[in-house]
């Protein structure tokens, strides 16, 4: 049977000159590697004309007023006859100014030759792989019947906030909307994976549930921000006894699809090799003031992507695990947390992923008390706790006391049992 390779070919809203010719297609006979479970893919990005994208246009997977999509398309015809391509469908991803054309190569193409040419072509602007990421849950990732190692007291940081008012966008695998911590939590849901039909999953089910879980139901959990929006954006899917997996363009949709939609938090539980389709997004959504949270992969020696990418809060579940990132790493509960999984029940989680969830939330729960700071404040009030073991503090323990004291410097109020470190306090708070 024959093995395709996709190329998604990111074009321009002009036609370019004749003059510049494109290089010579890849030649043929080599073999193709495989990705397992998706076709082998190709990026390949051409800048459009800033005059594309207006803040007051909507664009939603298609080109709306548009007058440039003919010539575009026929630029992206002439690429695939050129390069023994065919056209199958395209994507706008206006955020960073670019159009992007899904392509198949014929079998038995040299897929890296194909790469290096298309990056040569004078059209594009740079090429890459479509590569994979996971989910980082634990070996064991449900433990139902195992109490859990760790309990956050929750109730102190909800008598100062609870996240109201700020978007959280989960981007992962399915979040079952249905699930009784989650009627009502998810305010948008969408999916970004090709071909695949949307049912709950467990991966991005029991992330939703540590970030947003409904508070006092009288069932399961508290989220650790209850009063935030939820995004469910589902980038990844899973298959029975798998870990999720996502691409670099299912990400890449649902990171252009939160910023355009004023996600204030976006939450990647995953990781995978550097990218830069990815890499683009994310330093667009920070220069938007988006707080963007990865999970720090331990089996990876500089702690993933995109955990390792700047500015992104990197999260580990403790110091061993944080790696080459232990310098910057937040630490957070990552074993045997109980939340939300398909189907109405709940069971226990272990993982990075998780790790994440929870200081997601609790950004969220920071943003809710101050809307109007700064992003750069809001990431230096996380690292100014100490540890990161725990939301806030309760009797003797010490070692957190500095968390209440910010947030209820940030809100006005008191509500921590334990006295504040004032050394804690970030001197812009005093």
């Amino acid at each position: 049977m024959m093995r395709l390779a996709a190329a998604i070919l990111c074009l321009p809203a002009v036609l370019l000159p004749p003059a510049a010719a494109a290089p010579p297609p890849a030649p043929a006979g080599a073999p193709v590697a495989a990705v397992p479970g998706e076709a082998r893919q190709l990026l390949v990005m051409l800048r459009l004309p800033p005059r594309h994208y207006r803040p007051d246009a909507g664009y939603g997977g298609s080109y709306l007023n548009d007058a440039g999509r003919a010539a575009r398309r026929r630029t992206a015809l002439a690429i695939t006859q050129e390069y023994g391509l065919k056209l199958v469908s395209d994507w706008p991803m206006p955020i960073i100014g670019v159009d992007c054309f899904v392509m198949e190569a014929r079998d038995g193409m040299a897929f890296d030759a194909l790469l290096d040419a298309l990056g040569r072509d004078p059209r594009v602007e740079w090429a890459q792989a479509v590569q994979e990421f996971e989910g980082l849950s634990g070996p064991d990732p449900l433990l139902p019947l195992q109490p859990a190692a760790r309990h956050w007291p929750l109730a102190d940081l909800h008598r100062i906030g609870t996240g109201g008012g700020v978007r959280v966008a989960v981007i992962d695998s399915a979040v079952d909307a249905a699930h009784p911590d989650l009627q009502g939590q998810v305010g948008i849901a969408r999916n970004f994976v090709d071909g695949a039909a949307v049912a709950a999953e467990r991966h991005g089910t029991a992330v939703a549930g540590i970030i947003g879980a409904r508070e006092g139901n009288g069932a399961g959990i508290a989220g650790i921000a209850p009063g935030a929006s939820l995004m469910a954006l589902r980038a990844c899917r899973e298959a029975e006894g798998q870990r999720a997996r996502c691409t670099s363009l299912s990400l890449g949709k649902a990171i252009n699809f939160a910023m355009m939609n004023e996600a204030r938090v976006i939450n990647l539980s995953l990781g995978g090799p550097p990218d830069r389709l990815l890499a683009a997004l994310l330093d667009a959504a920070q220069a938007r003031g988006v707080l963007v949270v990865g999970a720090i992969d331990p089996a990876r020696p500089d702690g993933g992507f995109p955990a390792s990418h700047p500015g992104v809060l990197a999260v580990a579940g403790d110091a061993a695990s944080a790696g080459a990132l232990r310098h910057r790493a937040l630490l957070a509960p990552a074993s045997d947390i109980p939340t939300s999984v398909p189907g109405g029940r709940w069971g226990f989680v272990s993982g990075s992923s998780y790790a994440a969830a929870h200081v997601s939330g609790l950004l969220a729960l920071v943003a809710g008390v101050a809307p109007a700071a700064r992003p750069a404040l809001l990431r230096q009030v996380l690292g100014d706790i100490p540890g990161m073991d725990a939301a806030c503090c309760t009797g003797t323990d010490t070692a957190n006391m500095g968390t209440c004291a910010i947030l209820a410097r940030l809100a006005g109020a008191c509500a921590c049992p334990c006295p504040p470190r004032p050394a804690a306090i970030p001197p812009r708070l005093r």
